[in-house]
């Protein structure tokens, strides 16, 4: 069915679209390469693409920023204006109001884009450089204070604040590079701990709106009334995939299971095959395929947006309702399923969400042959729904590249700058309390650079870095 309307993103997220400044709102796939090639060091651009909110209050309604914009978008060329009009004339648009200051923060709309606040956002500031926290005789106010992280990471890791002994003691290490090298020490025990890796601990929580569990469901370990499948493998691949030196990719792409056993220290498994999963091998894609996302996402439906859009958004940290992620596909909606999505107020976020959902095509939730994989799923189980819905295949695109399956989607997904970007900012978020503020802008993007790069994957090194930034640091 189609996708209710977009609600206003807070974040500047990868992938969004700036979208066209006409009502009716018309997407423009090119704006945000424009906007890029505009403001190549933005923030908004290491990485990622400007957010609708840069123009809008909800599309189509614009704020100031965009308000100032239309004017200078092709004057005297009849509106809506077509993809490529709205490409060429952007550029000049920016550049034509970058000195004013359309919110009233008192900063030019160049200066608040290269610092990486909001320009159509009066509450969005440039970061002042200042600090307002005063003075302090317990920490280094304003600066990286090793005290102050080990005592915050013990907490955060290990569950626990240290000891005045273990302070004490803490401190006569003296100078600073003992100091870090002892927090980095204590953090790789503290990793081991049951606080962070056991049954509800804190990779569980980080873990919580990827999985969305519902206990009256669930089967297996804590069974509910009705016991339909077990999170608790999803869980358990999740937190494999980030600890130890496994690749966090794994939690898309494993063709393998998980099994989780003992307490204190709970510890976990790689296994090829356990009784509450069925889809083969060949056919596996991590948590993508597991029973609990058949049963959950996909349930009784022929085309799975849901299921898609859950994993786009779980682990790219793109939410199609919010208009993020938007990759047009030519000649998208095809509506195999005639459910009215090339409606023009659904076509626009249909034209990417349908084609994500392709792959989905062959595996089944709940009905017959539940939870796997199932050759020709929709002739076989859906005989007597529209007679499009055979042409329905199984061939997909994500983030604007082509995939044959499910199993290629996961690869490309687990490869992409989203991926790192959104595994990186659920740490951040978990650990410094808020997702990056434009004036940790720099610490972020060096993090989850490095986390796809010098760390290959793995959240235990990242993890490191992450502890190192002001942003973690700084009391």
């Amino acid at each position: 069915m189609p996708l209710p309307p977009p609600s206003p993103s807070r974040w500047l997220l990868p992938g969004l679209l700036l979208l066209g400044f006409t009502p009716p709102a018309v997407a423009m796939p090119t704006g945000p390469g424009a906007f890029c090639a505009e403001y190549p060091t933005a923030p908004a651009c290491q990485g990622t693409q400007p957010a609708c909110t840069y123009c809008h209050v909800a599309p189509p309604q614009r704020n100031g920023y965009g308000a100032a914009l239309e004017p200078h978008l092709a004057p005297g060329k009849p509106r809506p204006l077509t993809e490529a009009d709205f490409a060429a004339a952007l550029p000049a648009a920016l550049r034509a109001i970058a000195s004013e200051d359309t919110d009233g923060d008192g900063a030019p709309n160049q200066f608040e884009v290269e610092q990486g606040s909001l320009p159509g956002d009066a509450t969005s500031v440039p970061p002042s450089g200042v600090c307002g926290g005063g003075e302090n005789p317990q920490f280094k106010v304003c600066q990286y204070d090793p005290r102050f992280v080990y005592r915050r990471m013990l907490s955060d890791f290990c569950g626990r604040s240290p000891t005045y002994v273990q302070v004490a003691t803490f401190l006569e290490l003296g100078s600073e590079d003992k100091q870090r090298a002892f927090i980095d020490q204590e953090l790789d025990r503290c990793l081991q701990s049951d606080f962070w890796r056991g049954k509800h601990g804190q990779l569980w929580k980080v873990a919580h709106p990827k999985i969305r569990p519902v206990g009256s469901i669930k089967s297996g370990e804590d069974a509910g009334v009705i016991p339909l499948a077990d999170y608790y493998d999803d869980y358990a691949l999740f937190t494999w995939s980030q600890t130890d030196d496994h690749d966090a990719r794994d939690v898309l792409t494993a063709g393998f299971y998980v099994k989780r056993s003992g307490s204190n220290p709970t510890t976990y498994t790689a296994a090829n095959s356990v009784s509450s999963q069925f889809v083969e091998a060949s056919r596996r894609a991590g948590n993508m395929t597991s029973a609990w996302t058949l049963t959950s996402f996909v349930m009784f439906t022929a085309l799975p947006r849901n299921a898609a859009s859950q994993m786009y958004r779980a682990y790219l940290g793109l939410d199609i309702a919010k208009q993020e992620g938007l990759h047009s596909v030519p000649n998208e909606p095809r509506d195999y399923d005639a459910k009215g999505v090339q409606a023009p107020q659904c076509a626009a976020c249909h034209a990417t969400l349908d084609p994500l959902s392709y792959p989905y095509r062959n595996y089944n939730g709940l009905g017959g042959l539940p939870n796997r994989y199932v050759p020709n799923r929709l002739e076989l189980l859906f005989p007597n729904e529209v007679a499009t819905l055979k042409n329905t295949p199984e061939q997909g695109v994500i983030l604007g590249q082509p995939v044959n399956n499910l199993t290629e989607w996961a690869r490309v997904a687990a490869n992409s700058d989203a991926f790192a970007i959104s595994t990186v900012t659920d740490y951040w978020k978990l650990l410094v309390g808020h997702a990056p503020l434009p004036e940790e802008n720099e610490e972020f993007v060096r993090t989850w650079q490095a986390f796809r790069t010098t760390h290959a994957y793995r959240v235990q090194k990242m993890l490191h870095d992450l502890i190192r930034t002001e942003a973690y640091g700084a009391p």
